[in-house]
């Protein structure tokens, strides 16, 4: 098994329980993920949701570097299209001085949100000014870079400058999403949790590896493991998502038909479709989805899987990591 396993956390909120509740739980599973042997520990920004915690995933990522050793901890990701590239390079220069080594900056497309938040958190913003989505990064990607610090007033550095950059990874899942990252040296992660068509799975990750000169892409897959097969299939038994997709607008993946209705109806489209679809993911046994694993490792190259748990349950869900780790260590 020679592929790393990391995880991405969005500190659900169970029915019934508080947002304090879930975001502690989120600490938890992190100092689980270290002892169990995750590489990395990402935590996903959602806006507006009563089920989802974590809006601000820089401001977790401080909490949580302070009560773990060495794992790595980063944003999975950061919504770019909301915010200052500038501040952005600012917060993670700031984590990476606070823990040389173990920061990682996820950078997503998508809202993270219905429209109704998203127009609250660009509020003031000029849209001629905030310029597409590869000019906020190409901007992120300079403030990022170290520079030698001057003391002319008129020279701009995103301080403080830490001696160890954070590690800087693209979210996407097509081929210009390839592209763009192999064209700024980032990292690419696929999102095969929100898209599991296996041949777009190839034609990006070729796409990439041919044009970041040798790079491999992390692949973010949604997993499931429990004791046996029957087991593993009754917790996924209800998971369902809705994709929307709008004419000339943004396309989203929400998890409810509710949630698709409020989506086009916030953002006032009349030209949309919503389709039903069912989730993509591995489960099993441990040993079933370990098996999966390593032929997509084979098949594709991917040395590293980013692990997304759909199970609500508490315990399933927690089990469910434990599982997929130990099993590889009584393997190896």
């Amino acid at each position: 098994m020679s592929y790393r396993l990391s995880l991405l956390d969005k500190s659900p909120i169970a029915e019934g329980e508080s947002a304090t509740h879930a975001l502690h739980r989120t600490l938890h599973l992190a100092q689980q993920a270290e002892a169990w042997g995750y590489h990395r520990f990402w935590l996903a920004e959602h806006h507006n949701s009563a089920q989802l915690a974590s809006p601000a995933p820089e401001l977790l990522i401080a909490w949580i570097i302070g009560q773990t050793r060495h794992i790595r901890v980063g944003s999975g990701g950061v919504m770019l299209q909301h915010y200052s590239p500038y501040k952005v390079a600012e917060n993670f220069n700031l984590l990476a001085s606070l823990a040389p080594g173990r920061i990682d900056l996820g950078v997503g497309k998508a809202p993270g949100g219905l429209p109704l938040s998203t127009r609250a958190l660009q509020l003031g913003v000029h849209q001629d000014e905030k310029g597409s989505f590869a000019e906020q990064l190409a901007l992120l990607d300079g403030w990022l870079q170290p520079a030698a610090l001057h003391s002319d007033e008129e020279t701009l550095n995103a301080t403080p400058q830490p001696a160890r950059p954070a590690n800087r990874f693209l979210l996407g899942a097509s081929e210009e999403s390839a592209q763009l990252a192999a064209e700024l040296g980032w990292q690419l992660v696929f999102a095969a949790h929100l898209n599991g068509d296996r041949q777009l799975l190839e034609r990006v990750l070729g796409r990439y590896h041919q044009l970041s000169y040798g790079q491999r892409a992390l692949v973010a897959v949604q997993v499931v493991v429990a004791d046996s097969p029957a087991e593993a299939d009754l917790l996924v038994s209800n998971l369902r998502f809705y994709r929307v997709t709008v004419k000339d607008g943004q396309s989203v993946n929400v998890g409810s038909i509710e949630q698709a209705e409020r989506y086009v109806r916030q953002g006032g489209y009349h030209d949309y479709v919503i389709e039903p679809r069912t989730p993509s993911l591995l489960k099993g046994t441990a040993a079933q989805v370990h098996a999966q694993l390593e032929a997509l490792h084979q098949n594709f190259g991917i040395d590293e899987f980013v692990i997304d748990s759909p199970v609500v349950d508490e315990h399933a869900r927690l089990k469910s990591l434990e599982l997929l780790a130990t099993h590889r260590l009584v393997a190896a």
